[in-house]
């Protein structure tokens, strides 16, 4: 299958541009009339107040986030604890692990008051294996080293109880069945189902998930009322979870054999007339998403039905061309596309992703104020685009609603979302002011086994102690501070990096340069790439015995490639006279050698790393010749 089509091109945009000239043009798009700007200042003011004045805080997850915010040590060492506890495959490790985290928190201090029975309960469970486990007892002292024995199992079960406990405000239901019954409770909310998944490992894995898409699809269906579109219920998939092989230079392999699959899923959810939503995944994904989801519209059967969207994140850098670029989509095919606007999940990822491959910038912007101005102008875009587009604003935040609702001219043709078990005070408050208001919520389903890795993800994305969770409630913190724009944080383009991440490339400055990677996400740098390896590839290679810098005879023999047994090269052997004659080299050479300057000697060696980046395309060449090996 192709992606060719006339009637829409395929997406291109930069894959890490700089962050100065997006700053400069959003912030001068930024700003609004006094009389605007006072509007907003009172609606979120309103709102903000509505969610201080709530009895019990903020309610479930929220009000844990508050007390233990992961700029605490107790905080950290919870989100260390549930990541790394997914991962542990024996209690003995496990063990260890839990008393090295608990030793780091003060999970029963008296400054840590709430009644809510989340942040009690968590910290009583902690706090009491705290108290179990001493760090220091050693197998020397007898008693000490019973008790430890006799007590970590208890201990391990509860910290995992623990973890499901803070899990389960996340998510809506172990099943589908189940989540649907708690939704019929809190009808004047549009749900979209998440069945948890990090991504198919194997074809098992993604036959798995496939089954798990397609009955959610037919159990929604079944229990769905008589609504129009969009006020319907929906479903997201992640097409990670739909093939083993979901990365860029798999593309080919991706069209053939994941589209017709979701393609599969979106008739399914046509014949039920249900919203049906691609989410976001990583930045080095998002082109052959695109390509998946450009060739999925084109199927004739789906053709004039709206109920097709996708999810676009706010800190990447190419929000708005995915946005151009979805609006082209919705007149190709000749249908009305959702568009769910979200700031991101994978920010850490990102970052460390763009250091290891040694790119010149990064696909997601480093700072937080300039992910919400980019929020902001993706919000105009899709405002502007409503005759095409449908919005789904999904937010937490007070002021980020109240300029929404400004910039909209009110709450008609758009959708607010937030996470199932967060945003509740800042909704209940929003539907109490603006009745009309269409709200949904995403709602996780799934076991406690796939909970813990999306639990570690919200904790990241909304556990910093300067997000809107941890600050709205908080009465130290001044409303002003609250309403705060995020341009004046920005103030002008020269700021709009974090002075403390340096660039993938500048990461082991002054030291050394990092080493310079590629991006196979990105499909010009591939292209590239692919076009020098071939360019570059020598048709015979030889290899044979250096002595003093010159190339000496010895035995021949043929090289022959693994992959279709042709002859690529020859390699001449050396043999005892010539490993003396080298041992003798070395050793004369070696004075010399000792007395040459260290500076001197790294330059050697930056010279010869130089030499291995400027021919890269003939060693991958070699590499993939004469060992078969992939291209990553």
């Amino acid at each position: 299958m192709t992606t060719a089509d006339p009637g829409l091109a395929p997406f291109r945009a930069p894959f890490a541009p700089a962050d100065e000239p997006i700053a400069a043009a959003f912030l001068a798009e930024a700003g609004r009339d006094a009389a605007a700007e006072r509007r907003v200042d009172a609606c979120a003011r309103r709102l903000v107040e509505a969610i201080r004045a709530r009895a019990g805080g903020l309610g479930g997850i929220e009000d844990f986030l508050h007390a233990y915010s992961i700029s605490t040590r107790e905080g950290l060492a919870l989100m260390v604890l549930a990541e790394a506890l997914l991962r542990v495959p024996d209690a003995l490790t496990a063990d260890l692990l839990i008393e090295d985290k608990l030793a780091t928190g003060r999970w029963l201090d008296g400054d840590l008051k709430s009644t809510a029975l989340l942040v009690s309960a968590s910290a009583w469970t902690l706090g009491i294996a705290a108290r179990i486990i001493h760090p220091g007892e050693t197998p020397a002292t007898i008693l000490d080293a019973l008790a430890k024995r006799l007590g970590l199992p208890a201990v391990r079960a509860a910290t995992r109880q623990a973890m499901r406990l803070i899990g389960a405000h996340f998510v809506l239901g172990q099943t589908i069945e189940e989540a649907l019954g708690r939704a019929r409770a809190h009808r004047e909310f549009r749900y979209s189902f998440d069945m948890l998944g990090e991504g198919a490992r194997n074809a098992a894995d993604a036959a798995k998930y496939f089954d798990a898409y397609a009955g959610a699809i037919a159990a929604i269906g079944a229990s769905h009322g008589n609504a129009a579109s969009p006020a319907r219920p929906g479903i997201s998939v992640k097409l990670s979870a739909l093939h083993p092989r979901y990365e860029a230079i798999s593309r080919e392999r991706v069209l053939k054999e994941l589209v017709p699959r979701l393609i599969e899923l979106a008739r399914l959810a046509k014949a039920h007339e249900l919203a049906f939503t691609v989410d976001a995944e990583e930045a080095d994904r998002l082109e052959l998403s695109l390509d998946v989801i450009g060739a999925v519209l084109r199927d004739s059967s789906l053709r004039g039905w709206d109920g097709f969207g996708l999810a676009v994140q706010a800190y990447q850098k190419r929000a708005l061309p995915v946005i151009d670029w979805a609006e082209e989509a919705a007149i190709a095919s000749g249908s009305r596309l959702t568009v769910r606007l979200v700031k991101g999940a994978y920010w850490d990822t990102e970052i460390k992703r763009a250091q290891e491959r040694g790119l010149a910038d990064y696909p997601v912007f480093t700072r937080k104020a300039m992910t919400d101005l980019c929020f902001m102008a993706c919000v105009k875009k899709l405002l502007a685009a409503r005759g095409r587009l449908f919005p789904q604003f999904a937010t937490h935040n007070a002021l980020t609603v109240a300029c929404v609702i400004e910039d909209a001219g009110g709450v008609e043709g758009f959708e607010f979302q937030r996470l199932y078990g967060m945003g509740e005070a800042l909704y209940a408050a929003l539907v109490a002011e603006q009745p009309e208001a269409a709200c949904g919520v995403y709602a996780p389903v799934g076991g406690h086994r796939d909970l813990l890795a999306y639990l570690v993800r919200r904790l990241l994305e909304n556990g910093a102690n300067s997000s809107f969770v941890s600050v709205a409630a908080d009465p130290r913190v001044p409303i002003e501070e609250i309403l705060r724009r995020p341009q004046s944080r920005i103030g002008d383009a020269h700021h709009a990096r974090n002075k403390n991440i340096p660039l993938p490339r500048d990461l082991y400055r002054p030291e050394r340069q990092n080493s310079s990677g590629i991006e196979f996400g990105e499909r010009a740098s591939l292209n590239a790439l692919l076009a020098e390896i071939r360019a570059a590839a020598p048709a015979a290679a030889e290899a044979a015995p250096l002595v003093d810098g010159i190339a000496l005879p010895g035995i021949e023999r043929a090289v022959a490639s693994p992959i279709d047994g042709h002859s690529i090269g020859i390699v001449r052997e050396g043999d005892e006279a010539i490993a003396r004659a080298a041992m003798a080299a070395a050793a004369a050479g070696f004075p010399a050698w000792t007395a040459t300057p260290c500076e001197e000697r790294a330059a050697a060696l930056e010279r010869a790393a130089d030499r291995l980046e400027q021919e890269r395309g003939a060693l991958i060449a070699l590499l993939q010749n004469e060992g078969g090996k992939t291209l990553d």
